[in-house]
């Protein structure tokens, strides 16, 4: 009996033992989220500024600030547990990206839970409610009045959202368009390329009080209210509850109410449309120019070196520099910004923001089409230029900068001025991650004015104002050369 006594206090010591060694590792690794915050003092909140009243940008004494429904919960979760707030705005699919490589903490823009979502990563408790409807216009009003009605038509609803599903499940052989944006649904819809819209109830009505010709078709679907929810990464217990315990308060204040009180407000701030909405546009230009002013400058002198490794007679720099060339021009300009944004923190853990992701990967694609330029333009100039240096006594390296480079430079300019030129509109392509140039903020003035076509027009005339100054100066500073030979 006393054999048996004493097997099972060691059998206890050996468990007690080995359960306080596992279980503060496991503690560790379920925290590991909440402690990255604490230790940043910063609560970066990911989401989608195109949704009002949700979440939407607007000017408050010259200066862009982020309001809505989302927003305000977001500043309560931050203040609750003394945390500095950090918006990050891009484009709603891109979030769970954004999400899984910790490029943001959570997600708060009107995400709802489902199936597919809850396998990559996991929600809060619900913090607000509402139903879906279908905006229509209003001379179409009378055509429908079931789900039956809306068979066969064309719908455009906003990708990789409830309502994309909904339409597909619930709407018989409907043409469905999804669209990476709700401004571009509504457009779709006032240019009569869509039937309808199916949308968030609250946001329909914001979209409603500045487009009057449309309204709320009397349909209703099979689906129960939805459920408004924060997104979380997997295994992250503790900003869970930290989170949950914001969302109960919110709840037992009925503190939505309030805050889409306060949003509608903001919403219909007085002023006409270029007192309110020029500063983003001003914004975009400046961004848009830095952009691609340090993408050409630092892409040429990459581009240099890339077409001289190529122009090599060591034949593994050659070929890297050939490799380089073609992945990088075999590749759209979007996958490699996606690849420096999301790579840049899952491979690599930094933590770098949009824009400076954005410069990178301009860099990278504009150094390769540069390098071919140059390239051509040393190929181009006569090799008996570089027989007469060689017979002056002259090196490789001295022949390249003192003879050829000059000479192919003045052949390339042009090719050089139309890549900066392709690079201004190329630049629009960062906004999928949310860096604030023409094209982006543009977008955003289309989701607080619920106006999707007077943007698109202001962003086109700056674009074209831009390309063709540059065009001019570049003709003048060809012409002037020209004139010194």
């Amino acid at each position: 009996m006393k054999k048996l006594i004493q097997l099972l206090m060691v059998v206890a010591i050996v468990c007690g033992l080995t359960i306080a060694n596992i279980t503060p590792i496991a503690h560790a690794e379920q925290d590991k989220n909440w402690e990255k915050i604490k230790e940043s003092g910063e609560l970066k909140v990911g989401l989608s500024a195109d949704y009002a009243p949700m979440e939407f940008e607007h000017n408050v004494n010259g200066k862009n600030e982020y309001a809505g429904v989302d927003i305000e919960l977001a500043k309560k979760i931050a203040k609750d547990n003394h945390l500095k707030l950090k918006i990050i705005n891009m484009q709603f699919d891109s979030l769970l990206g954004a999400l899984k490589t910790g490029k943001i903490d959570i997600i708060i823009s009107g995400m709802t839970s489902t199936p597919e979502r809850k396998k990559e990563v996991d929600f809060s408790d619900p913090y607000m409610y509402s139903n879906n409807t279908v905006l229509v216009k209003k001379s179409d009003a009378k055509k429908y009045h079931s789900l039956k009605d809306l068979a066969n038509k064309k719908i455009a609803v906003q990708k990789s959202t409830e309502q994309e599903k909904i339409a597909q499940t619930e709407i018989e052989n409907a043409s469905i368009t999804s669209l990476t944006r709700l401004p571009d649904a509504i457009l779709s819809l006032k240019s009569h390329k869509v039937d309808a819209v199916v949308i968030e109830k609250p946001v329909a009505e914001a979209y409603l009080k500045q487009n009057k010709e449309l309204t709320l078709a009397s349909v209703k679907f099979n689906e129960d209210k939805k459920s408004t929810v924060i997104a979380i990464p997997k295994d992250s217990p503790e900003v869970m509850a930290h989170i949950n315990k914001s969302i109960k308060d919110v709840k037992d204040h009925n503190l939505i109410d309030k805050y889409m009180d306060k949003a509608s407000k903001e919403m219909s701030d007085d002023g006409n449309f270029f007192t309110k909405y020029g500063s983003f546009f001003v914004k975009g230009i400046v961004n848009t120019i830095i952009l691609s002013a340090i993408g050409v400058i630092i892409g040429a002198v990459l581009g240099t070196l890339i077409a001289l490794a190529k122009l090599s007679k060591i034949k593994i720099i050659s070929w890297i520099a050939a490799a380089y060339i073609e992945i990088i021009r075999g590749t759209p300009l979007l996958v490699q910004v996606f690849i420096v944004f999301f790579g840049t923190t899952a491979a690599l853990g930094l933590d770098i923001s949009a824009f400076i992701c954005g410069i990178i990967a301009l860099i990278i694609n504009s150094s390769a089409y540069i390098a071919e330029i140059i390239r051509a333009g040393i190929n181009a100039v006569d090799k008996g230029q570089t027989e007469a240096a060689q017979c002056l006594g002259l090196n490789y390296n001295q022949t390249m900068k003192n003879v050829i480079m000059p000479q192919a430079i003045k052949n390339i300019l042009p090719a050089l001025g139309n890549e900066f030129v392709t690079l201004i509109k190329e630049s629009s392509i960062v906004s999928t991650i949310g860096v604030s140039e023409v094209m982006f903020n543009s977008q955003v003035v289309q989701g607080i004015s619920f106006d999707p076509f007077t943007p698109l027009l202001l962003a086109a005339g700056l674009y074209f104002v831009l390309t063709f100054s540059l065009s001019r100066i570049m003709t003048l500073i060809e012409g002037r050369m020209k004139a010194s030979d």
